[in-house]
């Protein structure tokens, strides 16, 4: 219809704006440092569990999900589990998919928690390194046959880690389907940010990030999720693999 063809214009030419919108993004970079700082993302929860995430990120994973539909999706950390209940309780409404959620230490009340959950009929968990390779001939049987996987990485946040993980997740991802890499935001904050981690400036996904892509042209970074969302934990993370 020719009304909805003209919002969708109208939100297309909005996100162009604010892509260039330079008074927008220095108040939306100096809420998300001083927000992080006051741990922001701690406040949220899906259906009862901690989802620790920013309610932007979420809309926007709740948009590709929906685009994609995906038939699995790999999630590496879990924490509490509210993400994996989250994408669990968008699966169900689509109808269709599972999560699969690694987590080198799943607490037992957080396990507890998701087993007996109302979404847990669509979850599957992994206890292990997301990085070891033991656990890859059984990740790759569960996507076997899959039309559609989607790919969340937010475990440990170091270079070096993240980039063996896009190394070892990138394949799964199947074409027209993302790979989202969360925490990326580290490297646009102040330094010692994290004094209690091991990741910082220099030392975290979004470096990671950039050196995958050098050597990797199926993977592109969907820059209008970027310019939509302008607070974020993930700016530059949203990659959409494209060949």
């Amino acid at each position: 219809m020719k009304e909805i063809e003209e919002f969708k214009k109208e939100v297309t030419d909005n996100i162009s704006k604010q892509a260039v919108n330079k008074e927008l993004k220095e108040v939306a970079a100096d809420f998300t440092a001083s927000s992080i700082r006051s741990k922001y993302s701690y406040n949220f929860s899906w259906m009862g569990r901690p989802i620790i995430q920013y309610p932007q990120d979420m809309i926007a994973m709740q948009e590709l999900i929906w685009e994609v539909k995906p038939d699995l999706i790999i999630e590496t950390g879990i924490a509490h589990g509210g993400s994996l209940i989250y994408y669990a309780s968008l699966l169900e409404l689509i109808g269709k998919g599972e999560i699969l959620g690694i987590d080198i230490d799943i607490r037992e009340h957080n396990r507890k928690a998701i087993e007996t959950h109302p979404m847990s009929h669509r979850i599957h968990m992994i206890q292990s390194s997301s990085t070891s390779t033991d656990i890859l001939p059984g990740i790759r049987k569960q996507a076997e046959g899959k039309e559609r996987v989607m790919v969340c990485l937010d475990s440990n946040h170091t270079h070096e880690h993240v980039l063996q993980e896009l190394e070892l997740y990138a394949p799964f991802v199947t074409v027209g389907s993302y790979l989202v890499v969360f925490d990326t935001i580290v490297e646009d904050l102040s330094p010692n940010l994290y004094n209690d981690r091991p990741w910082d400036i220099g030392n975290n996904p979004k470096t990671a990030v950039k050196e995958f892509l050098k050597g990797n042209d199926n993977f592109v970074v969907d820059e209008t999720v970027d310019n939509k969302l302008l607070i974020s934990v993930a700016p530059g993370g949203y990659l959409k693999r494209i060949k």
